[in-house]
């Protein structure tokens, strides 16, 4: 029997490798300007065609490579940042494996220009599919040109699964600020088929974070500093008042890497514990130093993933520096009496006799809540829960015809009286026992269906706002905003680009009337941001289901007899009135043989 090892060639390996190192267009993005910063580059240009489906091309002023060096760098752990195992825990470089252009060349058509300080003419070099195609002398600017073409040709499965160009950009712009934020010492520029996205000066940290995020969040900042023999955290984190459930910005970089470490990310929601609403988040952007052999950047092939030698002592200095932060600054909130313009009141009078305090005056027929209704759903609630006057007298109603069931005997019985509990829940009897229907949820379900159906159908209705709300977005956010426009618009926004990231809304979906629709938006573009927005009924979906819970009936609204009544038929002429869009049980049903065991 013959022998059945054999080694693979170098072009198949290098494919594999690419499939972990180099996993769409961002990836080359991330690659290809580490390795200009290791090369010393103060000036870094990003050229991107098709959301780096056609092009991605990198140039540099770094220091350039040798004819030699530039045909060996595209060998397999070829590289020139280490020389031992040891020098894995001295790392001061982006790169070290050596794998990232050995990886691009295996999978796409590369073109480099480089040429060194020191020398008069450079070198041009082609590969394709790991195959040099070509190598010859050139005249060109010193340092390195990076050129990218047709990723993944000579692999179609790979290409054919590239999501769609605006998710493509997303997760480029994303690559590119990780970058950008640890790298204010150098000037960076980035176009997209030929329009500038950013342009980037040399500039302080705080400047450069307001360069890629807006002006608006310098107001928000609050710098955090502290140096121990272990460790050097710097950098900022947001206010408290400027919490938000998504969007927020979250970064960790260590030694000039960006990292993600879910247990650092605990100590810095732990310091705002009270100080936030739950489930609502700050932005925050912290920079670690810390001697190389104290981390391990050696875990994955992207590198984000960082393993510290010393987690505990260090979780408890970020935790402590973060609260100092906001302590020193006055974020933690206080109480404050406003007693400006009141006249000041002696404890005693003349007599040095206490004084009488003032008489309070007590309005027994006083009720806070009897004029609280729906602000934020007026006045356009017909559709859903008409305004009706309230009954007191017991409603005799017969159900809609979707609400019988099988047998031709109504689910829900006449005459029932629908109750409500706790401003949660709905309590009907149905003939086989006693049903409990989340008043919120059975709305999120009603307004869904309506809103897929305008969506789709573009039929959406427009309600004007008196004065137009201002967007701004990071350069990020507004390429996403671009992919679900046509989607918004069919929903009822009416938005108008203002230029530079800014965005005028003129006009809501009908029924959102009093939501904010800035951070409804918002909310729309991080949901698009990470679910992806490439399937259509996806992001309609999404679009749908974001618009529901934002204007569904809050817990604790209390509703009328009738509005229950309207809610509950509405329910229950949906498809699927059993659950919302997203899976969570609506309403339940308590079997009449439950209640009597139970007495």
């Amino acid at each position: 029997m013959s022998d059945i090892i054999r080694l693979l060639p170098d072009s198949v390996a290098n494919q594999i490798a690419a499939g972990e190192v180099i996993q769409r267009p961002a990836s080359v993005v991330k690659e290809l300007v580490e390795n200009a910063l290791d090369a010393g580059a103060e000036n870094i240009q990003v050229l991107i065609a098709d959301a780096g489906r056609t092009t991605v091309q990198v140039i540099d002023d770094g220091m350039g490579m040798s004819a030699t060096d530039a045909r060996l760098s595209f060998e397999r752990h070829a590289t020139s940042k280490i020389r031992e195992a040891a020098d894995l825990f001295a790392l001061r470089t982006m790169g070290f494996r050596g794998e990232a252009l050995a990886s691009i060349a295996a999978v796409a058509q590369v073109e480099l220009k480089t040429r060194r300080h020191a020398e008069e003419l450079g070198t041009h070099i082609v590969i394709a599919g790991s195959r040099v195609e070509s190598q010859e002398v050139v005249s060109c600017p010193e340092g390195s040109n990076f050129s990218v073409k047709n990723l993944f040709y000579n692999i179609p499965v790979r290409r054919k699964f590239l999501k769609s160009n605006a998710t493509e950009l997303s997760n480029i712009l994303t690559e590119f600020e990780r970058i950008v934020l640890v790298h204010p010492e150098v000037a960076f520029t980035l176009h997209h088929n030929d329009g500038e996205m950013f342009h980037l000066p040399v500039s302080g940290l705080r400047q450069r974070i307001t360069a890629v995020y807006g002006k608006k969040l310098n107001q928000q900042l609050l710098p955090v500093d502290v140096d121990t023999t272990m460790v050097k955290i710097s950098g900022f984190v947001g206010r408290p008042e400027t919490s938000r459930k998504k969007g927020a910005h979250q970064y960790f970089f260590v030694n000039g890497r960006y990292m993600r470490h879910p247990y650092f990310h605990k100590a810095v929601v732990d310091a705002y514990e009270e100080l936030i609403p739950a489930g609502e988040h700050v932005s925050y952007f912290l920079y670690f130093e810390v001697a190389p052999a104290n981390i391990d950047v050696n875990i994955h092939p992207t590198k984000t993933e960082i393993k510290f030698e010393n987690e505990q002592p260090v979780w408890q200095i970020l935790s402590a520096a973060v609260k100092e932060a906001l302590g020193k600054f006055n974020a933690v909130p206080s109480i404050d009496f406003d007693t400006e313009g009141m006249p000041d009141i002696p404890a005693f009078n003349n007599d040095k006799q206490p004084v009488e305090p003032p008489k309070v005056h007590i309005n027994a027929d006083f009720n806070p809540f009897r004029e609280m209704r729906r602000p934020a759903l007026e006045p356009d609630m017909e559709e859903v829960l008409p305004s009706f006057e309230e009954d007191t007298a017991v409603e005799k109603r017969h159900p809609p015809k979707d609400l019988y069931d099988g047998s031709g005997e109504p689910a829900i019985e006449q005459g029932t009286l629908h109750l409500q509990y706790k401003g949660r829940f709905i309590l009907t009897s149905v003939k086989s026992g006693l049903m409990l229907i989340d008043q919120h949820r059975a709305h999120v379900r009603v307004l869904f269906d309506r809103y897929i159906e305008q969506i789709k159908q573009k039929q959406g209705v427009s309600q004007g706002v008196l004065f137009p709300e201002i967007l701004q977005l990071p350069v990020s956010e507004a390429a996403v905003l671009q992919g679900i426009m046509d989607d918004l618009l069919s929903a009822g926004f009416e938005l108008s680009n203002l230029g530079g990231g800014s965005y005028a809304i003129h006009g809501v979906p009908s029924g959102t009337e009093g939501l904010d629709p800035v951070t409804l938006i918002r909310n729309m573009i991080t949901n698009a941001m990470e679910k992806g927005s490439d399937v259509k009924g996806k992001i309609q979906d999404m679009l749908a289901l974001t618009l529901a819970r934002a204007a569904a009936i809050t817990y604790g609204q209390i509703l009328s007899g009738k509005e229950m009544c309207s809610l509950v038929d509405h329910l229950f002429a949906c498809a699927t009135p059993n659950y919302t869009p997203d899976g969570r049980i609506v309403l339940i049903t308590i079997k009449e043989e439950e209640i009597e065991k139970l007495f």
